[in-house]
């Protein structure tokens, strides 16, 4: 993408064609088929060149705005930040470089999320910080008991 062709042209219609013609009718549908997938995989899944993630979130949000589905959303991108950085699950062990990790999975989540959500993001942090998941706790969707009970889908 260095050459900025993901901001040439016409973008939401270069999303929604390159995932018409891989069989979904939805963005949403697309990313649901790939659970904990990463955005930016997601985004060079739909073009490598001129595609990118935070275009796929923004039509991702789109989407959930209209199905008044926005809290799922920040979770199914929290389970997909948590997939990024920590791939093997929640450590075991807090040490400075597991916390890093952590904190670059959860600082990426929140830059995501949108104004709506952040207070309740905020929290949703400081209780995974208080009392840390299991060792090895991966969720693999948006509705991973934990997740849901942490962010209810109370539209905000």
């Amino acid at each position: 993408m260095s050459d900025g062709g993901a901001w040439r042209g016409n973008i939401r219609a270069r999303l929604y064609e390159r995932v018409r013609e891989r069989g979904y009718d939805s963005l949403t549908a697309f990313a649901e088929a790939r659970p904990a997938v990463p955005l930016y995989v997601l985004a060079d899944e739909l073009g490598k060149d001129d595609v990118a993630a935070v275009q796929v979130f923004s039509g991702l949000l789109a989407e959930a705005e209209r199905r008044k589905q926005v809290t799922r959303l920040v979770r199914d991108v929290l389970v997909r930040e948590l997939a990024e950085s920590l791939p093997e699950g929640w450590p075991a062990v807090m040490d400075d470089a597991n916390r890093f990790k952590v904190a670059e999975a959860l600082g990426s989540w929140f830059a995501y999320t949108p104004e709506t959500h952040r207070e309740r993001a905020d929290q949703v942090m400081a209780a995974l910080r208080a009392t840390p998941p299991p060792p090895g706790w991966r969720p693999l969707g948006p509705d991973d008991e934990l997740l849901l009970a942490l962010l209810p889908d109370e539209e905000v």
